[in-house]
Parts: C-alpha cells; structure tokens; sequence
C-alpha cells in the first residue's frame, strides 16, 4: 500500500485513523493548513509547457500495447472474445494483492460513518459511472440512507447515458463538485489511469478539506500516490484493445468496489449471517426473497414464512428478531432500536432480558 508521504511533518493517514478522537483529529486538521499548498496545486496547478528538455511522464501501463493481441483485426469472432476472456482471468489475480489496502479503507469509512461522515466517489467515463452504480444499487440491497455513500461523475447525468469526455480534463470541475467534502469524510478517486484530471481536482479539494483521501486505479505507478492517503491499485496491465480501459481495469474497478462497498455493509450491521435482510422488497423479485431469506433464515415453510412477514408489515428484519428471539412484533422493533437497527444487537437485547432457546441464535453472535 501506498500511503501519503510524510511531507513538512505531516502524520501519515492521520485523518483516515478509524481509532483517533474526532475532536482531537479535527483539531490536527485544522493546524495543517500548511498543506494546503500541496492539495490546492492538485487542484489549480498549470499543466508544464513541453519543451524539447521537458521529460514526458511515463506512459502507464493501462495505455501501453498489448503484445497478445497484435494479431486482434485478424482474428475470428471466437478466437476474439477467447482472447478477451483469456485477459479477463489475470483481473481477480490483480485485485488479490490489494486487498490488505481495500479493508483499511473499509474501516476507515466505517469509522467516518460513525461520526456523521459521508462517503464519496469521484470519477469519470466508464470509472465514473461504475461508482454511480454501486452507490446506487446500496439503497435497495441494504436500505441505505439517500446521501450516505454519494457518486459523483464528470458531466454530470447526462454522461451516464452519453460519453462527455472532455470535462474530465478539468481539475477545477473536480475541485468545485468537491467544495462540500467535510474533514469526517471519505473521498475515493476512481481513475484507471491514475492520472485523471476531474478525479485529481476532486481529491486535492477534499484533502484541503481534512477528509480521508483513496485512489482505486490500474496504475501502480500513478504520480498521486503521494498525494492521497491510500493507493489500491490492481495492476491489471496493458488492454487486448489499446488504452481501452472499460475492459481489464474497468472489471477490476468493479470488483475493488464491490468489495468495498461489500463489507463495508456487513461492518455497518446491515446483513445477518450471509443474508441481505435490510433490502428494500420494492418489486415482486424481492418481495419473494424476503420470503426465502426469512424460510431459510428461521428454518421455516415458505408459507409460513410469508405469514410472518406479513405480520411484521413486510419488514424482514422485524419478522426475523421476532421469529428468533421469541418475541412479538412491538418487542421485536424496539429491540431493533435498541440494538441499532442490526439483527444481532436486538437479538442481543432480547436475550440480556431472559435466556430463550432460538432457532440457530448462534448466529446473531456473528
């Protein structure tokens, strides 16, 4: 992992500690604005005129040509997409080595959760709307709070639908859509490249701010990585299709953000055993898994799992403390207040008031 250097006496990823005072950490925040200078140039500085003496950056690797696929415009459809599948396999290989970096940013936003922070995504094109889908689709998988998990892409809505391309050259764009990040927030960049522009922009003003700072890249050798407090990178190599990056390093964005926003989930208490049980059933497909989540759940018929539901208004998590804690609907809500919103803190609740022999109660001590 890489992490953010320890420039003019800075304390690295002090402002991403899941276990400092937030009190104490705003106020080291706040007696940082030396650092301002650095973030702020992320976000105002001149691209360099280049000279004939001007050493051009190195191109990453994600942009370089692919030596398997010089051959592509020959190829047979077959042997094209065995080719493309065949380069798709080395993307979970690449994600494997980051993992140790992802899980340190997972308790780092569930620790800026904790103290009323919010969690943001910055990224552009294909980068940008696959954090547009992952913090869309966590309100109905886990019935999260509209405003907890916030994407943000380059050109706004119309760019999920049609390719905006020329506003993620602008640091400045990144920087404004950033200007309302708070020191007790997260702030993840995702840029294939490690270079964008609008992603760079956004990361140097939340930075400035005091939120924690990540990159999620295909670049191990990004230029930011001094610059943010967490680089999780999975190096997934040059395209089958140069400089392609909707293909390898957009498979492995996915990933890296599905794991992320994954656990960052189960930490929040929003699953039970390996069960979705906050969804939001808002059509007829989850309406019948909150069917089979409580039948397996609580070892019962689907019928009377569907009569248990209904008793509980629909609400899973309500009909499941119930059904394990041996409780009725009105204790089993209030046991959920209690044990904030989570199956295990009720369940936990209900059994400081009287030992009950639930059905499979060993798992709401997970």
């Amino acid at each position: 992992m890489k992490e953010r250097q320890n420039i003019a006496g800075h304390d690295p990823i002090l402002a991403c500690s899941p276990y400092s005072n937030v009190k104490h950490l705003h106020g080291r925040l706040r007696q940082r604005k030396s650092l301002s200078i650095i973030m702020g140039g992320l976000a105002n500085e001149r691209k360099p005129v280049m000279t004939s003496s001007t050493t051009p950056p190195p191109v990453p690797r994600t942009e370089r040509g692919n030596r398997a696929s010089r051959q592509l415009d020959s190829l047979s459809s077959y042997e094209i997409v065995e080719l493309l599948n065949r380069e798709d396999a080395v993307v979970a290989e690449a994600v494997r080595p980051a993992l140790p970096q992802l899980a340190r940013l997972v308790d780092f936003a569930s620790a800026a959760l904790d103290s009323g922070g919010t969690v943001h995504y910055f990224g552009a094109g294909t980068s940008g709307r696959l954090a547009v889908l992952d913090a869309a689709e966590l309100v109905p998988t886990f019935n999260l709070e509209v405003g907890t998990v916030v994407a943000h892409i380059a050109g706004g809505e119309p760019a999920l639908l049609t390719a905006v391309e020329e506003v993620e050259d602008s640091a400045e764009t990144g920087a404004a859509e950033a200007a309302g990040v708070q020191a007790r927030d997260v702030v993840i960049g995702i840029a294939a490249s490690g270079s964008t522009p609008y992603v760079i922009g956004a990361l140097g003003a939340a930075r400035a701010a005091g939120a924690c700072t990540a990159l999620i890249t295909s670049n191990p050798d990004t230029s930011v990585a001094g610059q943010v407090d967490l680089v999780i990178a999975a190096d997934t190599g040059p395209e089958v299709l140069t400089g392609s990056t909707r293909l390898k390093a957009g498979t492995a964005a996915k990933l890296l953000l599905n794991g992320f926003s994954t656990a960052l989930m189960v930490r929040r208490g929003r699953v039970w055993s390996n069960f979705m049980v906050s969804l939001v059933a808002g059509n007829s497909k989850l309406r019948e898994r909150s069917i089979r989540i409580l039948a397996e759940a609580g070892e019962l018929s689907q019928p009377d799992a569907l009569r248990l539901l209904e008793r509980a208004d629909g609400d899973l998590k309500t009909a499941l403390v119930s059904h394990l804690g041996a409780a009725d609907m009105a204790r089993a809500r209030t046991a959920l207040v209690e044990g904030n919103g989570t199956v295990s803190g009720a369940l936990a609740a209900l059994r400081r008031e009287q030992p009950f022999d639930a059905i499979s109660i060993s798992k709401g001590n997970k």
